[in-house]
């Protein structure tokens, strides 16, 4: 660890392309070297500790969302900031718009039925793939969040295919730090055929509402531009945690099978398991924050201006919060995460997750697919940092 200063620690020593492949080795070093450090070649401060991550959250006025400069690629994915990239007042309007359709009970008597339904459609798929050649991202993680949000969201007209390449075309915008032209053009083109979507159903939902969240958004006062960008925001988050979150629990239990055999013994335990495969895997790894002041930050001076990455990955192994924080045991005290955020910016659809996800996708597979594991005959891949997970996951299973 160098400095730039007696005060300001730096981690020039920062690979991206090695945490692109695993980030923890890095996220362990800073945690013990410094929280918050000027990481030159992502020119941002990078925020680490549970601590100090929680202090950024609790302080909207100091810690904007509205970042600016190369730190504000969700907006420049999407076409105009979305909520999460507001502080309040005007986040909380913008929030305030579809809270309702995001609520535990509607959720529960709206949408359980739908979740379920999808992911025993897609079920059928990856069963018809047999034990040697499915593959859990591919052929259900994907196809079952793709649906459930194509649904949730109330997109008219948009397959699962769609849903997949506009998702991955914004999830990569916004993780384009390096500016990346081809990165761009194709998140521009999902972004037009989004938003000549959005010009048709808008329209519609005004004149017809229902409990979607297209819905919800067109009656909440806002613009067009507004609608589109939530929408498109939704698109991004929505998909990639529920996907994510579905194949790294298989991935974990194949690897403690002896939590795998606890909770299939005792169903009251999956939602142990979702919450233990947020925390140890964090599927959305970091988000930007800009300092709107001079502040300390756990010691360490930033000034005006400063581009901050929230590091919510390395938070949630924080060894100061969590006991042997690299190992995954569903049977660890109760301890808040950061998986979803926090603060006024706790993502909108966590309900929505922990029902579509760990209480129906993950269990329905290893109820339905006798000891259900990964294969190892067949490779596996992981993506990213800033949003991270299984892009490929063999798995097999008794037939």
């Amino acid at each position: 660890m160098t400095t730039t200063s007696s005060t300001v620690p730096t981690a020039d020593w920062v690979d991206p392309a090695a945490m692109s492949a695993d980030p923890h080795p890095t996220y362990r070093r800073l945690l013990a070297e410094s929280p918050v450090a000027w990481v030159p070649p992502l020119r941002r401060y990078l925020v680490t500790s549970s601590a100090a991550c929680r202090a950024v959250e609790e302080d909207q006025e100091t810690f904007s969302a509205n970042v600016s400069g190369g730190a504000a690629t969700l907006a420049r994915a999407l076409g105009a900031p979305p909520m999460l990239r507001k502080d309040d007042p005007a986040h909380a309007c913008e929030r305030r718009a579809v809270n309702p359709v995001l609520r535990p009970k509607t959720l529960r008597a709206r949408w359980v039925p739908v979740f379920d339904r999808n992911a025993r459609t897609h079920l059928e798929v990856l069963h018809g793939r047999g034990p040697d050649e499915a593959d859990l991202n591919r052929d259900y993680a994907g196809p079952v969040a793709a649906q459930n949000l194509i649904d949730l969201l109330g997109l008219k007209g948009a397959g699962v295919a769609d849903m997949q390449r506009w998702s991955h075309a914004f999830i990569a915008g916004t993780g384009n730090l390096h500016d990346d032209p081809e990165i761009w053009r194709q998140c521009d083109a999902a972004r037009s055929e989004v938003d000549a979507l959005l010009d048709e159903l808008v329209p519609h939902y005004r004149a017809h509402p229902d409990d979607t969240i297209t819905s919800a958004l067109a009656h909440g006062g806002l613009p067009l531009s507004d609608v589109a960008a939530n929408v498109k925001l939704t698109i991004s988050g929505g998909m990639n945690e529920p996907q994510h979150v579905v194949t790294g629990a298989v991935w974990a239990l194949s690897r403690y099978p002896d939590q795998r055999d606890r909770v299939l013994a005792d169903p009251a335990l999956w939602p142990a398991v979702f919450e233990e495969t947020v925390r140890w895997l964090a599927p959305i790894g970091m988000y930007p924050r800009e300092t709107t002041r001079p502040v300390a930050l756990q010691g360490v001076p930033l000034p005006a201006g400063a581009p901050l990455g929230v590091v919510v990955a390395a938070a949630n192994r924080d060894a100061t919060v969590f006991e042997r924080p690299d190992a995954f045991d569903i049977s660890r005290p109760r301890q808040p995460h950061l998986g979803f955020g926090s603060g006024v910016h706790l993502c909108a659809g966590h309900w929505a997750a922990r029902m579509s996800i760990g209480e129906i996708a993950v269990p329905l597979l290893h109820a339905h697919l006798p000891g259900l594991r990964t294969d190892p005959r067949r490779a596996e891949a992981w993506h990213g940092w800033v949003f991270r997970g299984l892009t490929t996951l063999p798995v097999t299973w008794d037939s």
